[in-house]
């Protein structure tokens, strides 16, 4: 241990000695575990950030939405737009066996609010107590639509956050009345904000169970009976994703007479899918931007090899002593690679602590996200260390080669 500590001493009092150079060669690794890690931390805090993007929305969901039959021969329904149905809705519920939760929505922007302190026109979503098992729904104070508000056609209402502005400004919400188009409901729950900034569309939506939209606010379609505006699901795991649309496609054509496979037909928004191929993108993101500081720190390495082949090259009468005294090739080695290590790590460590502070100070005061990951962290030091190891190998190996009596010799 005792010849540890004299290595380790002796290591520092050289760096000390040539204090600049060492500065200058600590800085290329500094610099380059640096960057690395703020690369990464860039990359990571994009992906992160659509992430909770996407949680505002809710998990895992996905939408389907009706789109157009194309022409087809012999068909009196093709070329023509069409509407799902609440009977569509009952028959995926019974058939569909890959669905986590199922919710139809009826849409209506024509509906207004008005109660004893303000009004608004806002969305009204008509929704089965489901919804709350796909979307991102918070309740911040009362309660949810259960399944005795659907069935028994009660007039209830849960608010949005961004409408208690102008509904009930300054005053509490659950347990008032309001007037939907002059029909009386009563305000069971307001939701929480939802959103960082609040921008998010569920914040300035009423939503009431789906039989009492049905009977007092149906959607105006011409020849479109209990007409729906969309379909919210979510499956039983991300990996069934594709299996439970390709279902829905097939129940919902079959309902309507066409061939599942028509791409006009439907237009769906999968958030698994799109998640998935973000995450791809970011993943090249991160290869990319891991490259970049890689080379960053690789030319950090090229200056550990040349100062410690100057530093073997000043000292080469000092190491011919050294052995002619009786030193082992083991201790010139060892002595050189702890410079070596000692100099990666102390530039690791400063970087480090550049990174991070960089990626705090790019977080506060810019809208790009930056997120220091631990495991980046760990890896950076990690590699500073592999590095003084590595490229202090052949200096070292050189260092230890050399002949006592020709070293001795050199002016």
């Amino acid at each position: 241990m005792n010849v540890l500590f004299e290595i380790v001493r002796q290591s520092l009092a050289t760096l000390w000695a040539h204090k600049l150079r060492s500065f200058l060669t600590m800085f290329g690794i500094a610099w380059g575990v640096g960057s690395l890690l703020l690369l990464v931390g860039l990359g990571e805090g994009f992906r992160s950030g659509q992430v909770r993007n996407l949680a505002t929305l809710g998990e895992d969901i996905m939408f389907i939405f009706p789109g157009r039959i194309p022409a087809v021969a012999g068909n009196l329904q093709s070329g023509q737009t069409y509407h799902f149905t609440y009977e569509d809705y009952v028959a995926i519920r019974k058939e569909a066996r890959t669905l986590r939760a199922l919710s139809p929505v009826i849409n209506r922007e024509d509906i207004r609010a008005v109660s004893d302190y303000g009004s608004t026109n806002g969305q009204v979503f008509g929704v089965t107590p489901e919804y709350n098992q796909i979307r991102t729904v918070p309740v911040g104070t009362g309660r949810w639509l259960n399944d005795e508000d659907n069935t028994e056609h009660r007039r209830v209402a849960v608010v949005g956050w961004e409408l208690l502005k102008n509904v009930f400004p300054g005053r509490p919400a659950v347990g008032a009345t309001m007037l939907l188009n002059g029909i009386r409901f009563d305000v069971i729950g307001v939701l929480a904000k939802v959103g960082k900034d609040g921008n998010n569309g569920t914040n300035a939506r009423i939503f009431v169970p789906v039989e009492t939209m049905r009977n007092l606010f149906p959607l105006k379609q011409q020849n479109s009976e209990g007409a729906l505006s969309f379909i919210n699901y979510r499956p039983l795991n991300k990996a069934a994703h594709l299996q439970s649309k390709e279902e829905i496609h097939q129940i919902i054509a079959r309902r309507h007479g066409f061939d599942p496979k028509l791409e006009d037909a439907f237009e769906d928004w999968d958030t698994i899918e799109n998640s998935q191929r973000v995450g791809k993108i970011f993943d090249a993101m991160d290869y990319f931007l891991g490259v970049v500081g890689f080379v960053t720190l690789a030319l950090g390495a090229i200056g550990i090899v040349n100062i410690m082949l100057v530093s073997v090259a000043e000292r080469t009468r000092e190491i011919g002593l050294r052995k002619a005294l009786g030193a082992r090739r083991a201790d010139i080695m060892s002595q050189v690679l702890t410079e070596s290590i000692t100099l990666s790590l102390f530039g690791g460590v400063v970087g480090l602590l550049l990174g991070s502070g960089a990626a705090v100070l790019i977080s506060a005061v810019t809208p790009l996200p930056a997120r220091l990951e631990l495991w980046s962290a760990a890896l950076g030091v990690g590699i500073t260390a592999a590095v003084g190891l590595f490229f202090g190998l052949y200096p070292a190996a050189r260092a230890a080669r050399l002949d006592p009596i020709e070293a001795l010799r050199r002016e």
